[in-house]
Order: structure tokens, then sequence, then C-alpha cells
């Protein structure tokens, strides 16, 4: 009867969350929840020196999956212009709708589906002089916590650097997901860490490539740890992929519910 009723209701939401305008609906929506929870909160920002040195340059700003909530608000109010690399998806292209809302661009595409067209597009926008780029390394389905190449390549084409950015709340609700998806919760304090620059010659090589991937990988995981430490939060996991955690998910529902028959 359960599932009778789901298929149902994904039947019936399915088109609905399809249409633009839905999911301009949904995206307003959320806009006003984020703007609330950042005016009611403390705000606390390191290195902003940095931001406000390329938030109109050719820069590639990185941030994890689940990192992106309250990132938003601040590079609006810090006068950002920039693209932001969003999904084909009608999920990704609802967050681009809300990407919107705070005044970034969107690039549709991610490293799994229209990775060439992304690249080309990305490299365009910086090559202008006058826009940043913001994507997530770990995207759009994981592994959670692991650098791609995609940033690099945008890196070592255009010359613009690499600049790693982390946020995180002391009143946080982690979303049951692979990318372990942070809700900051208003009234509370938010901390932001806008890293130093990182550039990547035209002819590196390939284990010097490398090299340089783990190093911003190593730094974007310091900055998260760090900064859930400084709130004692949970630590999210490294290594979580979308569809291998739902297979997870799913199998510990089935066993729950196979429990439940065995002791009725």
């Amino acid at each position: 009867m359960y599932k009778t009723f789901r298929k149902l209701w994904k039947a019936f939401w399915e088109p609905i969350l399809s249409l633009s305008f839905f999911q301009w609906l949904v995206a307003g929506l959320m806009a006003i929840a984020i703007w609330f929870v950042y005016f009611t909160s403390r705000k606390k920002i390191k290195n902003w020196e940095t931001f406000k040195k390329y938030r109109r340059k050719p820069a590639i700003f990185v941030f994890w999956h689940g990192r992106s909530m309250m990132l938003s608000p601040i590079v609006c109010l810090g006068g950002m212009r920039a693209y932001a690399v969003a999904s084909k998806h009608k999920d990704g292209r609802m967050m681009a709708k809300l990407q919107r809302l705070f005044g970034l661009k969107s690039i549709y595409g991610s490293t799994s589906d229209g990775g060439i067209s992304v690249l080309r597009q990305g490299i365009r926008v910086l090559r202008q002089g006058n826009y940043s780029m913001c994507m997530s390394p770990d995207g759009p389905g994981g592994p959670s916590l692991r650098v791609q190449d995609g940033a690099l390549y945008f890196a070592k084409m255009t010359g613009a650097p690499i600049i790693p950015v982390c946020y995180s709340s002391s009143g946080a609700w982690f979303q049951n997901r692979w990318d372990r998806y942070l809700v900051a919760l208003p009234f509370h304090t938010i901390t932001c860490t806008v890293g130093k620059p990182i550039f990547i010659d035209q002819k590196v090589s390939a284990k010097e490539f490398e090299n340089i991937r783990q190093k911003i990988e190593n730094i974007m995981v310091k900055q998260v740890r760090d900064m859930d430490g400084e709130f004692n939060l949970f630590k999210v996991e490294q290594d979580l992929k979308s569809h291998e955690f739902k297979q997870k998910i799913k199998k510990e529902k089935e066993a729950k519910k196979a429990k439940k028959k065995l002791k009725a």
C-alpha cells in the first residue's frame, strides 16, 4: 500500500517540479529562508581581503557540495560577479534559479554530464577577465570530500587561481544524504573561511598536477574539519557516493521492516 502511494505521489509531483514557474517559486521560498538565517546569525569571515580582491576577477572559488547554503548571501552582499556550475537535472536547475536570486549566473553540466561543454564555457567566462567561477569539486554525486580535476583544468588553461572556501555554523542540521548537506539554523554563529589563491602553471607535469590536486583537497578537508570542530559538529565522512548512499539507506529501511515483521 505504501509503495503504491509513493509511486502515485512521485508521478504527481515530478512533472510539477519540472515546471519553471514552480521551480522559481520554490527557489524564492528557499532564498527567503536563507536570508532569514543570515540576518539572524552572527557572522565571522576569515581572509575577506582575498575575496574582495578576486570577486570580480578570473578566479575559481571551490567549496564542498554540502557547504553552499550560507555562501550564497555572503557572495551576494560581497558584490561577487560570477558564474556557478549547475547540474542539468531538475534539482540542479532549481538550484541554478536559487543561485540566480543571489546574483550568480549558471553554466549547466558536470564532470559526468556535459563535461566538455562546461570546460569550454568556463574557460570562455574566465578569459573575459571580469567574472569568477563557483563550483563544487566533489559534485554532483561524489565521492564526498574528494577533489575532482575539473577546477584544476580551468586554472591550468586560464591562469586563474583556485580559492578554497568553506562555511560552518554553531547551529547545524545535517541532511541524511551523501554530501551531508549542512543546513544552518537561525540565531547562531556562522563562520566562513576564504583560503589563499593557488595557481597552476600551464606546463605542469601530470605528477605535479596530481600533487596540486591533493594539496587543494587537503586544504579543503582541513577547512571543514577545523571549522566543524570549533562547534563540535558531526564529522562528515569522505568517499560517500550518491548512488551507493541511496542503496545503503534503502537496505537499512528494508532491514527495519523485516525486523518489525518478525516481531509481529
